[in-house]
């Protein structure tokens, strides 16, 4: 893959040290799965150029054929040192026909689409992110290439820029269609970003990443003629090509000549006007339960070839991102029949862990299908009137927060009881600090890096089994305390210095924990409402609006409310609440973390119950029951402890 012809006798050495250095530091920097741009570079490299100089059998320049030869055996070697996955054996064996084909000379084509699908297939196993988090403004490009490209690539791009002409082997000629319609954006995208040793081309990453795209998008679209754009801009708006390019990923990743094999010319027509308008493709962009329909076909297909992880991740994936993002819009349509879409996605995750027939988990699959089929209906003939959007934002809200409300007031309490308002602001800080992450991961997330459901799954879980823990630990402090013997004598003399530094500490640490575990996952959830009832944006604001006022007005009645109860009960009571939103946490935890396929699923016959952390899991409940009798036996024997004490 480069942005020149290479002919120089050197250019092997060159693009070995190249190899080294850019897999020296990508692999020292951030592990070795950044191995994998890299493979991906050489993939495209002998998938462009091998057809140009083996033909027939026959080897028309012999340095080029022999530095083919290397890097196919260098491609093999490095996918060897990825991360063990349990398709890397697939992986090899791919690499080790490649190896073989080009060193029996043979047909070009065969090469290219071996190379090809190698790629996609790493692309796929390792996940590597190949498109860029949004489209590129591609208004200030042409003036961006021109100050960073013309000098040897021309004006226009033919190759002929002053600066090109002393160069050897010369600047590539963008009007190239032979070579272009081999190339993708990401292919381009990529040797903009590491560059090609022993030629002209260095690399550009002193260059935005944005830049670097756009600059991509600009070149790639430079081959076309004015006609393939209208043409395409025609069938697109027509709704021809959506489902071919359903997302930036297909658009960078897709070769004129793939495309045109799979789909003919008009594909080819949306592919330059795509190329030349990629916000169209966002504009266009599938819906969830689209996103969640095309992932279970993805996953179905990796189960008949036998790939069974890759078919579990993309059947969470499948829950996670797409379909539990309007779970909240499908509840005010028809909950119960959410509720029926959620099990059997359940049954057909739990048909894959057990290795049931291909033909059992088709016919799930299918009706699986029906069923996001029917609530896509549902939510486009319902268009969430204003009352049900206004519900879905505030249900949304205080569903999410009413459980962090409970913990914040609890602990404000106690620091009033035991007249350290001295530490409220180290609490008030934890929350605040909870929220600001929360939108930071939200932001992250969406235009930064890509944070997958199934890790904002890990994440929450995590997060609330820790919670949960240090819980615990307040609530069994605080159980003690109720039975002080003597009230007075301890609100004056001890409960001021109970609070120790490490007591304090939890009660800071678990306020943001509280907060952070829902914080941005909300915003996803509002996110696909906004989507929903696009274009009335007003009960969703109102919504919103109304439960941050009712999280506001019930934090207000509790905290007055344990502020007026005689210290005994009020402690006593404030580590009952403690204790049993620990046992909640524990089991949303472990659901969380079986939903992102972390923890295995034994589904048992009982009703699930949200609201208290109650999932039909054999785990969880069994680690729920066991947390309820150890928080008995321990409130128990402070019980009696204290009263043999008395």
């Amino acid at each position: 893959m480069k942005l020149y012809h290479l002919s120089r006798p050197l250019r092997t050495m060159a693009m070995a040290l190249t190899c080294l250095l850019w897999y020296t530091a990508l692999t020292g920097a951030q592990g070795a799965p950044e191995q994998a741009p890299l493979i991906l570079h050489m993939l495209d490299y002998m998938a462009v150029d091998y057809p140009e100089f083996v033909q027939d059998g026959v080897v028309l320049d012999a340095e080029e054929y022999e530095e083919q030869v290397e890097f196919s055996e260098h491609v093999q070697s490095l996918l060897a040192q990825l991360p063990a996955h349990p398709e890397q054996p697939v992986l090899l064996q791919q690499a080790a026909q490649l190896v073989a084909l080009i060193q029996a000379k043979g047909p070009g084509p065969e090469v290219a689409a071996l190379a090809t699908q190698l790629g996609a297939h790493i692309i796929r196993v390792y996940n590597v992110e190949v498109s860029p988090k949004r489209p590129p403004d591609l208004r200030t490009t042409a003036s961006l290439y021109q100050s960073q490209c013309s000098a040897c690539h021309g004006p226009q791009g033919q190759g002929d820029g002053p600066a090109g002409a002393s160069l050897d082997p010369s600047p590539s000629n963008f009007h190239e269609h032979q070579r272009m319609d081999q190339r993708s954006l990401y292919s381009l995208y990529s040797t903009i970003t590491l560059g090609v040793g022993g030629t002209g081309m260095s690399s550009f990453r002193m260059l935005g990443d944005e830049d670097r795209w756009a600059l991509a998008f600009y070149v790639g679209d430079l081959t076309h003629a004015e006609a393939g754009l209208r043409r395409g801009a025609e069938l697109w708006q027509s709704g021809v090509g959506h489902d071919w390019f359903p997302d930036l990923r297909s658009l960078v990743t897709a070769t004129v000549n793939n495309v045109k094999a799979e789909h003919g010319d008009d594909a080819v027509s949306v592919l330059v006007y795509l190329r030349s308008h990629p916000e169209r493709v966002t504009q266009a962009s599938e819906t969830p339960l689209a996103h969640s329909s095309r992932l279970l076909r993805e996953s179905l297909a990796a189960y008949r070839q036998g790939q069974g992880q890759t078919a579990q991740e993309l059947a969470v994936s499948a829950y996670l991102d797409g379909f539990e993002l309007v779970e909240a819009n499908l509840d005010t349509v028809d909950k119960p029949f959410r509720s029926t879409i959620e099990a059997e996605m359940l049954r057909y995750r739990t048909m894959l862990k057990n290795g049931e027939p291909i033909a059992a988990a088709e016919s799930q699959v299918g009706r699986l299908q029906d069923l996001l089929a029917e609530a896509q209906r549902r939510l486009e003939r319902t268009q969430l009137p204003a009352s049900a959007t206004f519900f879905s934002a505030f249900v949304i809200l205080l569903r999410e927060g009413l459980e962090a409300v409970l913990v914040l007031a609890a602990i404000f309490a106690l620091l009033i009881k035991a007249g350290r308002r001295d530490a409220l602001p180290y609490v008030h800080a934890g929350w605040i600090a909870a929220l600001a992450l929360g939108g930071i991961t939200w932001f992250v997330a969406s235009y930064v890096i890509v944070i997958s459901g199934a890790t904002r799954e890990v994440t929450e879980g995590v997060t609330a089994l820790a919670a949960a823990a240090i819980l615990l630990y307040v609530g069994f402090w605080m159980h003690r305390k109720a039975y002080a013997d003597r009230w007075r004598t301890f609100l004056q003399n001890q409960l001021r210095d109970a609070l120790s530094a490490r007591t304090m500490s939890a009660l800071a640490l678990v306020s943001f924990l509280a907060v952070y575990r829902e914080a941005f996952e909300t915003v996803l959830f509002y996110q696909a409402l906004w989507i929903q009832a696009a274009p009335a944006y007003v009960p969703v604001l109102g919504g919103l609006l109304a439960a941050a006022v009712a999280l506001v007005v019930l934090s207000w009645l509790i905290l007055r409310g344990s502020i007026r109860l005689p210290i005994g009960l009020f402690f006593g009571a404030t580590s009952l609440l403690l204790a049993l939103l620990a046992v909640i946490f524990v089991g949303k935890g472990v659901a969380a973390l079986q939903e992102a396929g972390t923890l295995p699923i034994d589904p048992v016959n009982v009703p699930a119950i949200p609201a208290l952390g109650v999932y039909p899991n054999l785990l969880g409940l069994a680690l729920q029951v066991s947390l309820i009798l150890l928080i008995g036996g321990v409130f128990a024997y402070t019980h009696f402890s204290a009263r043999e004490a008395q």
